[in-house]
């Protein structure tokens, strides 16, 4: 018997496959980095911002909780001291003559 000529070459599928593989990296890789690296610039400035956020947030409460506690206190109607006119007449009560 003589040796087929049609033989499968295993190693030659497997080096077409990592030339594939080693293609799609080299392609992706740019927008896959920065998509990563944007995350980690997302995720640095959040660490640094959300403690500052949550002090401002405490902050704006309790101002809210002290303002709403001095209107509590304040009596009903203040008296400013203006006289009233005596002979205020109001337009819209008045009947004609």
């Amino acid at each position: 018997m003589s040796p087929s000529t049609g033989r499968s070459r295993p190693f030659s599928t497997i080096g077409a496959a990592a030339v594939a593989v080693a293609a799609c990296a080299v392609c992706c890789a740019g927008p896959l980095l920065a998509v990563l690296g944007g995350v980690a610039a997302v995720a640095t400035v959040a660490a640094v911002w959300v403690p500052a956020l949550a002090v401002v947030a405490v902050a704006a409460f309790v101002g809210t909780v002290v303002v709403r506690r001095r209107r509590r206190t304040v009596p009903g109607p203040v008296d400013l001291g203006v006289p009233a006119p005596r002979d205020h007449r109001d337009p819209a009560r008045t009947t004609p003559q």
